[in-house]
């Protein structure tokens, strides 16, 4: 069976080898690049800009960035028909091709936030390193949090004011570096789509760019909506042991103001990509090429619920009025990030399934349909179990991360 079979519906004239080969695996993969560069953006404004008032979500940006980073590279290794050869991406490197200059990129950025939560950590480590020493008895998991930190110390044990300072400097340069290698790290997906010379679609400059801007709006949303939902959980559990004061103040208090300052520049990236995404439906409109008359069929007729109802009214107006009301709260911010990151899932969908819909021959269509029950092993990784194991694997991650990189609020401030 041709791989695409499965989930392609056809209609009207469509060539014999024609399917939707690209399906659910490829619409998460820049979906995920989009959350790992938006949420590193989001971390870098305090970093970089020092905006005291993000300060700790900035902090939770930034391990849920790398916890989100080796998921990345999962879509794609489940789509391989050979799973195997997406290590040679990494393993022979060269700017001529594309999706290899992708894996320099990844291998570069992964290295610079692995650096940064290093210079941001290092304090922690090193006190942490004294505090498990100091223990006259520890458990399984306190020698091994204890092996953990004396190997990722390096070390580096030097807590003076010189050495932190210089923690601090080098956290802010590779903030700054890192912000414009993951706009490249999610801008070159745009690139891929808006360089494929036979698909109509996809074919314009402007991809790119609405790639990362809609990438940032995704990071921030998920960043805004996890950290509400996170520092809402430990709250109540430590209500429940007894400290219910002084964690009610720091959720009720700090967590309302930090939402209320992100929820800002989650405003001013997504008019920005709402604007780029409607200047890009007008200028082809505009310009009316040769395959217009087929686009227009797509995006006005077979996918006009998929586009304008759930993409831009659901995932885009709906959110900017909750947002922009007066008197934001944050279930009210919450409920308005879980429309964002659906509008960006909306928006790969269209992009890399509604750029296969039409035919080669431009009298036909094919409509992909999602896998729900998975029947074999290529319609679990192609359909909705493969996607929900992309979605849910860097939540786990950062449970074991946030173990050693604490993310949320601690005593000892960096």
């Amino acid at each position: 069976m041709v791989h695409g079979e499965l989930w392609t519906i056809k209609e009207l004239f469509v060539l014999p080898n024609e399917y939707i080969y690209w399906s659910i695996q490829i619409v998460m993969y820049p979906y995920m690049t989009g959350l790992v560069a938006g949420a590193f953006v989001l971390s870098s404004l305090y970093h970089v800009f020092n905006v005291e008032r993000l300060k700790g979500i900035a902090r939770f940006a930034l391990v849920f960035s790398f916890a989100l980073l080796p998921v990345a590279m999962l879509p794609l290794t489940l789509h391989l028909q050979q799973p195997l050869r997406g290590s040679h991406v990494l393993m022979t490197p060269h700017f001529t091709s594309a999706i290899s200059a992708f894996g320099i990129v990844f291998m570069t950025y992964g290295a610079i936030v692995a650096a940064e939560i290093w210079f941001v950590y290092r304090r922690h480590i090193v006190e942490s390193i004294a505090a498990l020493s100091a223990k006259a008895t520890r458990g399984v998991g306190d020698n091994l949090l204890l092996r953990i930190h004396q190997v990722i110390s390096l070390g580096a044990t030097d807590l003076s004011e010189d050495a932190l300072r210089a923690d601090h400097k080098a956290v802010r340069f590779l903030a700054a570096l890192g912000i414009p290698v993951a706009c490249f790290l999610h801008g070159y997906a745009g690139f891929i789509f808006g360089s494929v010379k036979a698909n109509a679609l996809w074919l314009t400059p402007l991809m790119p760019v609405i790639f990362i801007c809609s990438a940032v709006v995704s990071g921030i949303a998920l960043c805004i909506l996890s950290y509400a939902v996170f520092m809402t959980i430990r709250a109540r559990i430590a209500q429940r042991g007894g400290v219910a004061h002084r964690s009610g103040e720091s959720t009720s208090g700090i967590q309302n103001d930090e939402i209320r300052s992100t929820t800002r520049y989650l405003l001013l990236f997504m008019m920005l990509a709402i604007t780029l995404e409607l200047l890009d439906v007008i200028f082809r409109g505009y310009t009316a090429v040769k395959s217009w008359d087929i686009l227009r069929e797509v995006i006005y007729d077979k996918d006009f619920t998929k586009i304008f109802v759930l993409q831009y009214g659901l995932g885009n107006v709906l959110p900017l009025i909750l947002l922009l009301v007066p008197g934001l709260t944050t279930r009210r911010a919450c409920i308005a990030c879980v429309m964002v990151l659906f509008g960006v899932l909306m928006m790969r969908w269209n992009v890399v399934i509604g750029g296969q819909a039409f035919s080669l021959t431009f009298a036909g269509f094919m409509e992909y349909h999602l896998p729900i029950i998975p029947t074999s092993l290529e319609t679990f990784r192609e359909g909705l179990f493969g996607a929900l194991l992309v979605a849910v694997t860097p939540f786990v991650l950062f449970y074991f991360l946030n173990k050693i990189f604490p993310a949320f609020p601690r005593k000892t401030p960096n």
